[in-house]
């Protein structure tokens, strides 16, 4: 292999590698896709993927005595960005395929990454809004309940749009968004008294809570990616510590400013058709925050509407671990399936589903009743079964690979 040809077909490779990171992969499918992809390329290579960092060793079949190219960089976090990462897929595909050559392919790899926001600040103020309603809406809560959270949730979302003109507001956006989320809540409250506040705070703050990167991060561990999964429950962990703090900063400012005692109100349940309701809007919200295809929607909401009611059918049989390993497991094998005959990646359909069953919020509802002594909603050791969920979640997609083989290493 020329020099020349090593250098353009490892640029490629980084520059994929950089940007499908950058769209939120877990590291355990980033590597395996990028050796997967590097051999197909004639290189032969070592990846070392992180949140903050990638590290490569890179050199042509054979050779590597001649020629070794190492590289390392220091990233941000990926965000999830299901729509670009589509295409940086089939981009992939067409280049394996010989419908485009690796100069073109880098050409439109730029495009991609460049691609501007689908969705316009209108829409995604209203997803936010409707994520906290109907994440209210599915706990069984009251009408009351589901509206403030709403009007909080757009509220909330005002801060996340100043972020992009301040870094000083984007450092400390989670505890600030809490805050504001919590001093609102207890505002309404005032003249309100029927509303539970702690659960209006939990809802208007659901799209910062991070059940899913802690679910991605005990899968990049139960696959032995110790760096990249330990930093990544680390920093979910602190991410929850941060939007706590911020809740109750929120309610002691808001208490003394209105002299309103916070305390826990059993809601008047809502129908149970509610709940199907809930599910679809929160999976329809999901694929505007998510940026994917408006043509992989439905998908992705059919996703959401498998993971609810199979762990709901089985709920009737098991605990409530059992029940969510089941939704998971079909959620898993209904990604494998969309993968194999849509050419597909499969976390594009999975993320909807699994984001119903993370026990992000129950991890926050334990933390708040350990250290404040009250219960936002009436349920008994709700931070252990947080943990039971989340091993639940990880060992229901490891055996859905198992039962379906995806044939796609992304």
């Amino acid at each position: 292999m020329t020099s020349s040809s090593f250098n353009t077909r490892r640029k490629f490779l980084i520059k994929l590698a950089k940007a499908l990171h950058q769209f939120g992969t877990p590291a355990y499918r980033l590597e395996a896709h990028l050796t997967s992809l590097a051999d197909a390329m004639g290189l032969d290579g070592s990846f070392l993927i992180a949140p903050t960092a990638l590290t490569f060793v890179l050199w042509p079949k054979g050779e590597r005595s001649n020629q070794e190219y190492h590289y390392t960089v220091r990233v941000k976090p990926g965000e999830l960005d299901l729509g670009s990462l589509y295409r940086a897929d089939k981009l992939v595909e067409e280049l394996s395929s010989g419908e485009r050559d690796l100069s073109d392919a880098l050409e439109r790899l730029e495009d991609i990454i460049n691609r501007p926001p689908p969705y316009s600040h209108l829409t995604n103020l209203v997803a936010f809004g409707v994520s906290g309603g109907a994440f209210a809406m599915l706990m069984g809560t009251s009408w009351n309940d589901v509206w403030t959270a709403f009007g909080i949730s757009l509220l909330v979302y005002g801060l996340i749009y100043g972020s992009l003109f301040s870094n000083r507001l984007a450092n400390g956006l989670e505890p600030i968004a809490a805050m504001l989320a919590a001093l609102l809540a207890v505002g309404v409250s005032h003249f309100d008294p029927h509303i539970n506040t702690s659960l209006v705070v939990l809802a208007s703050i659901i799209a910062f809570i991070p059940g899913l990167a802690l679910t991605v991060g005990f899968a990049e561990l139960s696959a032995r990616e110790l760096m990249s999964g330990t930093a990544r429950v680390m920093d979910a962990l602190m991410l929850m510590f941060k939007l706590y703090f911020g809740a109750v900063l929120g309610m002691a400012i808001g208490s003394f400013l209105w002299s309103t005692e916070v305390e826990f109100v059993a809601a008047v349940p809502l129908p149970s058709w509610t709940a199907w309701l809930a599910v679809l809007l929160l999976s329809a919200s999901l694929v505007i925050m998510f940026k994917a295809r408006l043509r992989d929607g439905l998908w992705g909401i059919l996703s959401g509407v498998i993971a609810y009611s199979s762990s709901v059918w089985a709920a009737q049989y098991f605990d409530i671990a059992l029940a969510t390993f089941v939704g998971s497991f079909f959620v898993g094998v209904y990604g494998n399936l969309y993968a194999r005959f849509l050419k597909a990646p499969a976390i594009i359909v999975t993320l909807q589903g699994m984001v119903i069953l993370v026990p992000g919020s129950k991890i926050y509802i334990g933390l708040n009743t350990a250290v404040s002594g009250q219960q936002i909603v009436a349920s008994e050791h709700m931070g252990s079964q947080a943990f039971m969920i989340l091993m639940s979640l990880v060992a229901g997609l490891i055996f859905s690979n198992v039962a379906v083989n995806p044939r796609k290493s992304l």
